[in-house]
């Protein structure tokens, strides 16, 4: 019996962010399809803040039959940020694809927000996939092609009326115009890398992910979705040439269910139940992206 080749075999992806969340859900759903991942965050084998470390990611991804190769890197320093791409290619003999995932989520009103906060945002959700996106792009042209992920927000879209008591005191604001300005960024460069087969996407939650870094903000009786149906969304988007699908702001239950695409844990081995959108989704996301 021929087995069914694997969706990612041979490829090279780099992760950030990869030590818990979304991150360490993408790069096992990536390795179960056969992907080499790089793997980073700012320490091998420690956490001052929360539960996670690349050490984990990497033990994960092996016990599963994958392999990872961990890079430690804080991209709050420009040196690391900087080195990172050339890093991991070297590491790992390549680069194919690239997910921007990495960022710590701080919350507070316009009027009491602190430069050092406003700064940081735009520095981990804007400054930080800008830069590696720029180092990355002469790395895949000159292997014929690659994709470039971005992660987003729901908050990226406006606020409904009448607004939410989030939308009113839990300081949002900031972070969501820089989760819309990643959105049009991502649309933006898809246009400018289509004819290098460059493939660029973003993917958000529907609705909200119980992960150790933005977990704390979501109240406990808010129901949230599985992880797995956003890492399925990724692979999917990392998989595709460029002139069949670049520039797709995406949404994790909505684009599996308009694509019917089959969603499975994310060592691959099981398939999940089709997407189910709840009624308290954002009525303005586009099922299929935009």
């Amino acid at each position: 019996m021929t087995s069914v080749p694997r969706k990612l075999s041979g490829r090279i992806a780099l992760v950030t962010g990869a030590s818990r969340g979304i991150g360490r859900a993408i790069a096992q759903r990536f390795a179960a399809e056969g992907a080499t991942v790089v793997v980073t965050a700012r320490s091998l084998d420690q956490s001052a803040t929360m539960p996670g470390t690349l050490a984990e990611t990497v033990a994960l991804i092996a016990r599963a039959g994958g392999r990872a190769i961990p890079l430690a890197a804080d991209l709050e320093r420009p040196a690391e940020r900087d080195g990172l791409i050339a890093r991991a290619a070297e590491a790992a003999g390549g680069l194919d694809i690239l997910v921007n995932n990495a960022g710590f989520a701080e919350y507070d009103t316009v009027e009491n927000m602190s430069l050092d906060m406003f700064d940081r945002t735009i520095e981990h959700y804007l400054r930080v996939p800008f830069a590696l996106s720029r180092a990355a792009i002469p790395l895949m042209r000159a292997r014929g092609g690659g994709w470039i992920l971005n992660l987003g927000s729901v908050t990226a879209l406006p606020p409904l009326r009448p607004y939410h008591d989030f939308d009113r005191t839990g300081g949002i604001a900031v972070y969501a115009a820089i989760k819309a300005a990643i959105n049009r960024f991502t649309q933006g460069l898809a246009a400018e890398l289509e004819a290098d087969n460059i493939a660029v996407n973003s993917v958000a939650p529907s609705t909200a992910i119980r992960t150790p870094g933005g977990g704390r903000f979501i109240p406990d009786s808010y129901p949230t979705e599985p992880v797995e149906y956003l890492a399925e969304t990724a692979l999917a988007l990392c998989c595709r040439p460029a002139r069949e699908s670049t520039g797709l702001v995406t949404h994790s239950l909505h684009f599996p269910l308009a694509q019917q695409l089959p969603v499975h844990t994310l060592d691959g081995n099981d398939r999940l139940p089709a997407p189910a959108i709840p009624a308290w989704a954002h009525p303005a996301i586009v099922p299929g992206g935009e």
